[in-house]
């Protein structure tokens, strides 16, 4: 038994609450079992009991032992002054009893509930229900995957704000910031984010109508233009970073982009061309972005081809076979996804304006869902994804709570338990 496991079975009352007695044997009712305190002090606030013919109001405290108390050193401490009711799994506790009532709950609680949480815990396969979920009912997944999606954007509003913090509070910086990380991909997100970090949006907008420059400055402050090179427009490009580095005393990046394992689409250099070519194209992004009525507006802005330079080119100074080099349907909604969604959540959220929040989670529905290994194991356990918001909501659900063993915070694991119980 453990300590989480108790609190989860008294915030549910998942034991025999028929009969009830102290173990001193006195009639106990619990008329409300408490607000469960996450805080310091006692573990259920605010409850209501009934012993004998008396109610009392107070606080409830929770141990696996009873001797739990002494060693916790709560006998001195004034935040446990107000204990209406000491519930224990063990009574191990030699001699008189303390001045509240103690309930001992290891006689009250099914095995079955027991050898469940068990079984979850000792779970190694891709999730603990794995062979359980399907007994969860439909209604029940849905409110779950909703609830999960507003999780994960709150989650992610938070980096927001700690963006905002650092930024002074500028939107369209924290914006430009997000926005790179996402082009730099799983690998090279920090990368392209210390870039990012490294030009302000102010410098970029002063160099928006030359993308060649938008080019040198990205691709330069990522390490890339620092090897002897052949081509003109390598020259160039590096002949151009050299100027606007010294012009604008920009910081060296001690970081350096990788190509291992990653498909050339996906080349450093051709995320930065593009990139740049995105911020040649469109001012104020963010702003722009707040002001869209429709998801299907924000895809068409990421739809940008990079320079003519790299259709025949993956790297600098290589030639390749002529392929134009657009922001692809994927990569699109993976922006929409993971940057342009949480922000304006996010916005929402810092400025009270449900309305902005309203239209994130409505742009998820109206995305289509992710295709990756987590998605894939959900789907052949019968967990369907139909759009974003789902694959956003099994993301979290497996990442946060499932890899964690946090089956008594999650609503199917307490439904699989509840229906044991």
């Amino acid at each position: 038994m453990t300590e989480k496991l108790l609190h989860f079975i008294w915030r549910m009352q998942y034991f025999n609450r028929k009969a009830l007695c102290t173990d001193n044997n006195e009639p106990l009712q619990i008329i409300f079992p408490g607000n469960h305190n996450t805080h310091q002090g006692p573990d259920f606030l605010e409850a209501k009991i009934k012993i004998g013919s008396t109610i009392l109001a107070g606080n409830i405290e929770l141990h696996v032992q009873a001797s739990d108390w002494e060693k916790h050193a709560h006998a001195g401490d004034k935040n446990y002054h107000n204990i209406i009711l000491h519930a224990v799994w063990e009574n191990d506790r030699q001699g008189a009893l303390p001045r509240f009532p103690v309930l001992t709950l290891n006689r009250l609680v099914p095995k079955m509930l027991l050898k469940r949480y068990e079984e979850l815990m000792n779970n190694s396969s891709f999730v603990p229900c794995e062979n359980m979920a399907g007994q969860v009912s439909d209604i029940l997944w849905a409110s779950w995957k909703q609830r999960l999606m507003v999780e994960r954007l709150e989650r992610k509003s938070k980096i927001v704000g700690d963006y905002l913090t650092e930024n002074n509070q500028h939107w369209e910086e924290t914006f430009w910031w997000m926005l790179a990380k996402n082009f730099g991909t799983k690998v090279n997100a920090e990368v392209f984010e210390a870039v990012a970090k490294s030009i302000s949006v102010k410098i970029l907008a002063k160099h928006k109508s030359q993308a060649h420059q938008l080019e040198a400055l990205l691709l330069g402050q990522c390490g890339l233009l620092e090897k002897k090179f052949d081509e003109d427009y390598s020259k160039m490009l590096q002949k151009e970073y050299h100027f606007l580095k010294g012009k604008y005393k920009l910081a060296d990046i001690d970081m350096r982009a990788l190509l291992l394992r990653m498909r050339p689409g996906n080349f450093p250099a051709i995320r930065l061309a593009q990139l740049a070519m995105l911020i040649s194209r469109s001012s104020h992004l963010f702003s722009k972005l707040i002001e869209m009525k429709s998801v299907q507006e924000a895809k068409a802005l990421l739809s940008v081809t990079a320079s003519d330079y790299w259709s025949c080119h993956y790297v600098l100074d290589e030639a390749a076979s002529f392929k134009k080099k657009s922001v692809g349907k994927q990569m699109a909604e993976n922006i929409v996804i993971n940057t342009i969604v949480p922000v304006i959540f996010a916005y929402g959220h810092f400025h009270r304006q449900n309305n902005f929040k309203e239209k994130a989670l409505q742009w998820l529905d109206e995305t289509a869902s992710e295709s990756n290994h987590i998605i894939g194991q959900w789907k052949a356990i019968g967990a369907m994804s139909s759009n974003a918001s789902d694959s956003q909501s099994l993301i979290e659900l497996k990442t946060q709570y499932c890899d964690k063993q946090r089956c008594l915070e999650c609503a199917v694991g307490n439904a699989l338990l509840k229906h044991r119980f």
